[in-house]
């Protein structure tokens, strides 16, 4: 697995925001994953972690899927997250994405899930991403932690 950058601002793998998860994110290339221990900080009802809080982690490996199989990040146009199990603070979970389908590279669809250790799935969603326009990309790109252009670019027109 390759270890893929984070930024300096996102609530998930922002390295300064401090707020933020500041999970770390891999790759073998196809699928993107991360491990989250949640703490008693992020729960909604009692001794359960906030649903919102399950579907920001699942949108970010469909985000990191996206970009790291087309060579491009992508907003999240539409998810939905079905919750199968709760999750309780103290329990790490290993969260897991990757594309579904690449749409001309107009739309991209991705699925993602949220297991326990031994394997149980506690959530699962699907996704559509619409790619950031290149115009956009450059500013967005500054909040990169370097290392981000072999991952997205290598050769590619895409490149800011």
């Amino acid at each position: 697995m390759q270890s893929l950058p984070g930024t300096k601002s996102c609530f998930v793998c922002g390295r300064h925001n401090p707020i933020g998860l500041n999970l770390r994110f891999e790759t073998d290339g196809i699928r993107v994953q991360t491990r989250f221990v949640p703490s008693p900080t992020h729960v909604g009802f009692r001794n359960t972690v906030h649903g919102g809080l399950i579907a920001t982690l699942l949108d970010e490996v469909m985000v990191w899927a996206c970009g790291v199989r087309t060579k491009r990040f992508a907003y999240c146009a539409e998810m939905t997250v079905r919750y199968a199990h709760p999750l309780q603070p103290g329990r790490e979970v290993l969260a897991v994405g990757e594309l579904a389908n690449n749409r001309r590279n107009k739309l991209f669809e991705a699925r993602g899930e949220l297991r326990d250790p031994a394997g149980l799935v506690l959530a699962t969603a699907v996704g559509k991403y619409l790619p950031v326009k290149q115009g956009d990309w450059v500013q967005i790109a500054e909040d990169f932690e370097p290392g981000l252009e072999p991952i997205l670019w290598g050769d590619s027109e895409n490149r800011p």
